[in-house]
């Protein structure tokens, strides 16, 4: 018995204490206290990465569900873990680029493209028509 509470202790205690996982599978790293990173593990859907950030913003940062989340930097390495893959997000309006809410359908990440913490959290119930 002891050495199951001692390995379940040991199992918990690994797991990296500044990292974030959505609910689906994405994870999410801080940057700075505005800005952060959401890093794909494995699906790579765009519903997913806005869904990961929305629940950061709200449970990790405390934001409200009409505040608003903005695209930093859209694919590219990421400059917390060195994964190939991440996208940067902020809650603070990035100031040299052009903000633009983001469309129903959406083919990437741009610098600037933004939705309300709500908003990103409704795709986190996407349904694809196709399964793979």
């Amino acid at each position: 018995m002891f050495s199951t509470l001692a390995a379940l202790a040991i199992v918990a205690f690994s797991v990296p204490l500044t990292a974030d996982a959505a609910r689906n599978g994405y994870r999410t790293e801080p940057i700075n206290a505005t800005d952060f990173e959401v890093i794909p593990r494995g699906d790579q859907r765009t519903e997913g990465y806005w869904c990961a950030a929305a629940d950061y913003a709200r449970r990790t940062l405390g934001l409200g569900w009409m505040d608003r989340i903005y695209v930093l930097r859209g694919y590219g390495p990421s400059v917390t873990t060195g994964r190939r893959t991440a996208i940067q997000f902020s809650i603070k309006q990035p100031q040299s680029v052009d903000v633009q809410p983001s469309s129903f359908i959406s083919f990437g990440f741009q610098p600037g493209n933004s939705e309300s913490v709500q908003g990103a959290n409704a795709q986190c119930n996407y349904r694809p028509f196709f399964n793979d």
